[in-house]
């Protein structure tokens, strides 16, 4: 039995990875703040499945999580630290409310999953892996996406701090980074202020364009797992080249260019 946590599942990357796992015959404990979408995911899957409606933010609700799962299944294999959101504007002009929701949706909502899961999984003294996603914007900074790019940079470091305290430990708990290019989601979704509109109808029309769908991408995810990947990149074209030009330009101490793209605004 192969046990499955999945949190942001009820839509995108999230729900693309329940129903691979599912079609592999794993056992999914699927949690997303969504819970109407989420019984959907949850109800369309052929495999038992237990949907735990869970805002991530809430360090009580992600212990019931946890709670749940191993009541439920006794251990947890794979668990997929997912759940994120993605705003614009202009880094001065956001406003504190939605800078403090990205930092804590995204970066705090996967310490709490850590802080709940890891040391049970510790303790289980078993096989497990933790896949935190952050994205390709993890490495690769935008304008007018701030809060998003600095909480993914956050959790390249924290991934990678973890891995190293696994490896200090002896345990057979190990981790891995999710570095996602564009795949079609909703994550785009949320209302952008006049001066991103442009920014963002450019962005979402790329992201349709050329994304992969999320059942597209599930299935190289998991073929990473399986490998034992810490870096899992599925679309290496994305995020390669332009990884290597940013690596350059720190070494070689140029100023930051970033895309080539002037805000609505006209200035």
């Amino acid at each position: 039995m192969t046990v499955v946590v999945i949190t942001g599942a009820a839509s995108g990357i999230g729900a693309g990875l329940a129903r691979h796992a599912a079609s592999l015959g794993m056992k999914l404990v699927l949690a997303d703040w969504d819970e109407i979408a989420l019984k959907v995911v949850a109800d369309s899957l052929s495999t038992e499945v237990i949907a735990v409606p869970t805002d991530v933010r809430d360090e009580a609700a992600v212990q019931s999580l946890a709670e749940a799962a191993y009541d439920r299944f006794g251990e947890v294999d794979i668990l997929f630290n997912n759940a994120g959101v993605l705003s614009s504007g202009l880094s001065w002009e956001i406003d504190a409310a939605t800078w403090q929701r990205s930092v804590d949706i995204n970066i705090g909502g996967v310490v709490n999953v850590m802080r709940s899961f890891v040391p049970r999984l510790i303790a289980a003294d078993r096989r497990a892996r933790i896949i935190n996603t952050s994205s390709v914007g993890g490495f690769l900074t935008s304008p007018y996406m701030a809060p998003y790019s600095a909480t993914k940079f956050a959790i390249v470091a924290i991934t990678e701090a973890m891995a190293g305290e696994l490896t200090a430990l002896g345990s057979k708990v190990q981790v891995s980074l999710l570095a996602p290019g564009p795949v079609k989601s909703a994550i785009m979704d949320e209302h952008a202020p006049t001066e991103t509109v442009e920014f963002m109808t450019v962005m979402r029309g790329m992201n349709d364009e050329h994304g992969m769908t999320p059942d597209e991408f599930a299935p190289l995810v998991f073929g990473s797992i399986e490998r034992g990947e810490y870096w899992i990149v599925p679309q290496p074209e994305i995020l390669d080249s332009a990884l290597q030009d940013r690596t350059d330009m720190i070494l070689e101490r140029r100023p930051p260019t970033s895309f080539d793209f002037t805000s609505g605004d006209g200035e």
